[in-house]
């Protein structure tokens, strides 16, 4: 094993092992006789990104890009394409899917904490080509979003007054969330918590208030279990009878994957992260349990409270009134709910701006550590934001503006179509990572038992997890061959194919090949104990 530079951010419970030979955009400065300045660590010219990141700042700014439009505007499609019990499975079977994937993450996370990590770990482990396939698509999915936030953050605006200029929210609310990212990380996270915590407070409200509506408080008195009964538990999709049932519960499959993109991104901020070996497990775990009990208990009382056949599910506005939460407040009769529901959901919509810019830039960085793009994309100023990264996913956003004109539409709805299932790209890989990473532990002698964490019911689990992340990513659009439409064919797979033509053109220009177990890096970045 090469010689390697140790060193210790302050509030770090380990080192950070980084290695001196073949460096990376971010490295240590070394005195003449090997001993290292802490003071003087820097990330391609500039200061390295700081380690100022708590345990509940992990799991706050994963709920803060996690919950959003996909649980409070999705959810009430999802509801009528496969029925309260249909929607209320795919979304626990989805959920144990990103499960396997969590655990994985977290072993290797807690190990070796890098920003970006799971970029990272495609590189080091598996094939330069994956880590920058991956990376890119990972970065492109986040960046775009962040114009899809700004957008439907002046849509919902407009619920109050249509007659708003769009333009004007979409300038503001970029100017405010660019600024946001410019900050120090540790009033990033702080802000980000409050943000979030706004969110999690109005789910627990509205299950409350689900409870209360379910026992007889609305104006239908007493509901039980009565929407499962009528129209039924299942609804049936494009066919009927038993096969439609499926359809409908598979088609719902990729909604409960959009709904639950960004819980991962706990690992984007590993390097950011004080006592990476004991923070990260606890946040990632913390995170999962928290997202997918909120996420059950949203949908099981959706279904209670709104029958499928609701025709407010399906009218495709942007706004509260598409909401089911809002419709289960109108069907129960109390009618300034939808007021408050409409500004919470502004405020989930940019707190999940405010978390797409962050790990789109933080991505960067791991992508320019991996010299998958130049290295100035890691420089960062005294206060460890690295400003290039963040400028560059920042001015994607602007793209919003593309919403607003007759033309743009169709392009800006394109550019979502891209990164729809790109969260399922995103967890394979991930579980891909793990399983090499169990394999050079083993062929290395190197017991599970001694890592920081180790993830429960390995290999099975994260066999479970690719498997089934590949299959719905193969499938997402099997109801395209059953009525034929080749715009809405493109919009299911062009995900796909971008990331095939990014991973098949890197390995052809670089003629790459797959990392050899004993060529796998495992000991830049990593902690040790001390």
């Amino acid at each position: 094993m090469e010689s390697s530079t140790h060193s210790s951010s302050s509030g770090v419970g380990g080192v950070v092992e980084k290695s001196a030979a073949g460096k990376n955009p971010i490295q240590a400065q070394t005195s003449a006789n090997g001993s290292h300045d802490g003071s003087q660590d820097i990330e391609a010219g500039g200061a390295e990104l700081q380690r100022h990141l708590h345990s509940y700042h992990l799991q706050f700014l994963a709920i803060g890009g996690t919950i959003g439009t996909g649980l409070f505007l999705g959810s009430g499609e999802a509801l009528a394409t496969s029925g309260p019990v249909g929607c209320l499975i795919a979304f626990i079977f989805v959920g144990s899917i990103v499960y396997s994937v969590m655990v994985s993450l977290s072993e290797m996370a807690a190990y070796i904490p890098v920003a970006g990590s799971f970029t990272v770990y495609a590189s080091r482990f598996v094939d330069p080509s994956l880590g920058f396939a991956m990376g890119w698509t990972y970065w492109f999915s986040w960046s775009i979003t962040f114009a899809l936030e700004l957008v439907a953050a002046s849509v919902i605006i407009q619920y109050w007054d249509a007659g708003i200029n769009m333009a004007i929210f979409v300038a503001v609310f970029w100017v405010v969330f660019t600024a946001l990212n410019f900050l120090p990380i540790r009033w990033f996270g702080e802000f980000e918590m409050w943000f979030a915590s706004i969110k999690v407070i109005t789910i627990v409200g509205f299950i409350i208030f689900a409870i209360c509506v379910d026992a007889g408080v609305g104006q239908h008195g007493y509901l039980g279990f009565s929407a499962w009964v009528h129209p039924g538990p299942f609804a049936a999709s494009i066919v009927e009878g038993n096969t439609g049932m499926f359809v409908g519960f598979w088609s719902v499959l990729v909604t409960a994957g959009f709904s639950y993109q960004g819980t991962e991104l706990v690992g984007v901020g590993a390097g950011e992260t004080r006592d990476p070996a004991k923070t990260i497990p606890s946040a990632i775990r913390w995170t999962f349990w928290g997202i997918f009990s909120l996420f059950v208990a949203t949908i099981f009382f959706i279904g209670l409270l709104v029958p499928s056949d609701t025709a407010e599910l399906l009218i495709g506005t942007s706004d509260a009134s598409a909401s089911p939460l809002v419709i289960a407040a109108n069907l129960a009769g109390i009618p300034v709910l939808p007021h408050i529901i409409n500004a919470v959901l502004l405020t989930a919509v940019l707190s999940a701006a405010n978390s797409n810019v962050y790990s789109g830039s933080r991505i960067l960085v791991a992508l320019s550590q991996e010299k998958h793009a130049p290295a100035f994309m890691s420089r960062t100023n005294r206060f460890g934001t690295p400003y290039f990264a963040v400028g560059l996913t920042s001015a994607v956003g602007l793209l919003a503006f593309l919403n607003l004109s007759s033309g743009g539409t169709n392009v800006f709805n394109w550019l979502l179509n891209i990164v729809s299932i790109a969260g399922f790209i995103t967890w394979s890989s991930i579980s891909i990572c793990h399983l090499r990473f169990m394999r050079v532990l083993k062929a290395r002698g190197i017991p599970r038992a001694t890592l920081p964490y180790a993830a429960p019911l390995q290999p099975y689990f994260s066999y479970f997890g690719l498997f089934f992340c590949v299959l719905i990513l193969i499938t997402n659009g099997f109801t395209v061959f059953m009525e034929w439409s080749t715009s809405d064919f493109f919009a299911s797979y062009i995900s796909l194919i971008l990331w095939l033509v990014m991973f098949l053109g890197h390995k052809l220009v670089f003629r790459t090949k797959p990392v050899r177990s004993a060529d796998v890096d495992l000991d830049s970045d990593r902690v040790k104990a001390g």
